[in-house]
């Protein structure tokens, strides 16, 4: 079994190892941005896609890898893992109606929630208690889901019609332009940076580039967070104005 994600700052990929483990104790997990995922794709049957969901959408990254290597996934059975902050109606629906349109069949879908990382704006935070418990609660969610899937009744999250509405009326008829296109609004306050080469060396875009000065944003932010929870001089900005507080998975985990 494949797992194949994107992840912005740990959720994701927790998520996708955690169920991929579940079921099968041998399956590869594989970065979307790696090398080497075309390959994968096509030596595996059974794979897990997993993303975050943006304002009910799918990631600008994960909406282009999907329509490049769409071919690739002609008769391969597909799992949709959709991790949020909260609600998303469709998230795993998004790619499964994408997915369909190549060919792939589509065998479940599954919604996690996880802590928010969207680091310079308040809505969602919780304090560290309530976020150690949401994810062992998504764990709880994860390790039940591989047994449904095992016992060949995968969950069926985000893929109904009703789940579809939802998802529209929820945030993506509002918010669709946040998603058309990679955004161009990343800031840098240079009196904050310290020029440490740490947001040009995570950035799965490239879209931080080292100049003398420091990185220079160019336009083709995918919105992961990744370079905004990593800052050590808390300089970078996307959708706040200032940075409210850093996400890091790795400190709720046991």
């Amino acid at each position: 079994m494949l797992g194949l994600y994107f992840s912005g700052t740990g959720n994701t990929k927790y998520c996708t190892e955690r169920f991929v483990h579940r079921l099968d104790s041998a399956g590869t997990c594989l970065a979307m941005e790696s090398i080497g995922t075309a390959a994968a794709i096509l030596s595996h049957e059974d794979i897990v896609l997993a993303y975050p969901v943006y304002f009910s959408n799918l990631p600008k990254l994960v909406q282009d890898f999907l329509r490049e290597n769409g071919p690739l996934f002609a008769r391969k059975r597909v799992f949709i893992l959709a991790t949020m902050g909260l609600f998303s109606g469709d998230g795993a629906g998004c790619a499964a109606r994408l997915l369909k349109q190549y060919g792939a069949v589509i065998t479940g879908g599954l919604h996690v929630q996880m802590p928010d990382s969207i680091a310079d704006e308040k809505a969602l935070k919780r304090n560290r208690e309530q976020e150690m418990q949401l994810v062992r609660k998504a764990g709880e969610k994860l390790d039940a889901a591989a047994r449904q899937f095992a016992a060949g009744k995968p969950p069926q999250d985000g893929l109904g019609a009703a789940s579809h509405t939802a998802g529209l009326l929820g945030q993506r008829l509002w918010f669709s332009q946040k998603t058309r296109d990679y955004s161009s609004q990343l800031k840098i306050d240079r009196a904050k940076c310290v020029n440490c080469g740490l947001c040009t060396s995570l950035c799965p875009m490239s879209n931080l580039p080292a100049t003398p000065e420091g990185p220079h944003p160019m336009g083709r932010c995918t919105m992961c967070y990744r370079c905004i929870n990593s800052c050590p001089g808390q300089a970078i900005t996307l959708l706040g104005k200032q940075v409210v507080r850093q996400y890091s998975l790795t400190d709720l985990l046991p």
